[in-house]
């Protein structure tokens, strides 16, 4: 796979106006991306800016907290894909999943694959906030809802992704789910250090430069 097809361009600042986001798919068409990540209101825009490119349109579901009700999430999903997101990046309830409700999580994360149906479903665990043995049992809540990939973080909480964090999420689901680091990866040898821990995506703002 060639090195642009491993990112997803991402502009999810609340601050973002058209401008940004058109910037950000004429990035993304220049440089051959995998997809942009954008807020949902910007789904459309995204869209209309990006046909007859294989630059896909992700968006975040439950961003950038995951606290929301699960109904919530999935009337979001619905919404997002009748807009056109090809690929969708959710929170998970990360309150849930530190009081033991692994119930709880497996369930939101299910309705959410569900709604998406074979459109792919990233899981970001906000690995910032997680005990070691929590992040394994994210990942395995992850995977047994089925979800397609598991994400690192939004960017948006104390920190982003690690190299650790990577590799530890990647020995803890089989080869069927991908992982995908996010935040902070802003500079080439970071870039490299995350696809050899095992990432198969990478979320960041910086994907210009990094290619």
């Amino acid at each position: 796979m060639k090195p642009s097809k491993y990112i997803d361009h991402t502009q999810l600042k609340p601050e973002a106006g058209k401008e940004k986001i058109l910037a950000l798919c004429a990035e993304a068409a220049e440089y051959d991306f995998a997809s942009v990540c954008v807020n949902p209101c910007w789904i459309e825009t995204a869209s209309e800016a990006l046909k007859g490119t294989d630059v896909k349109v992700c968006t975040v579901i439950g961003f950038p907290l995951g606290a929301m009700t699960t109904a919530a999430k999935v009337f979001e999903t619905k919404d997002a894909i009748e807009k056109g997101a090809e690929e969708i990046d959710m929170v998970i309830n990360v309150g849930m999943l530190k009081d033991g409700n692994d119930e709880y999580v497996i369930n939101d994360i299910r309705s959410v694959k569900e709604a998406c149906g074979n459109l792919i479903l990233k899981v970001i665990l906000e690995t910032c906030l997680l005990t070691d043995e929590e992040k394994v049992r994210a990942c395995r809540d992850a995977e047994t809802a089925g979800a397609d990939f598991v994400k690192t973080s939004t960017g948006f909480s104390t920190a982003g992704a690690t190299i650790e964090d990577v590799k530890l999420m990647r020995a803890s689901v089989s080869e069927n789910v991908k992982v995908k680091a996010a935040g902070g990866i802003r500079d080439k040898e970071t870039f490299e250090k995350m696809i050899e821990a095992g990432a198969e995506r990478i979320g960041t703002s910086a994907g210009k430069k990094l290619i």
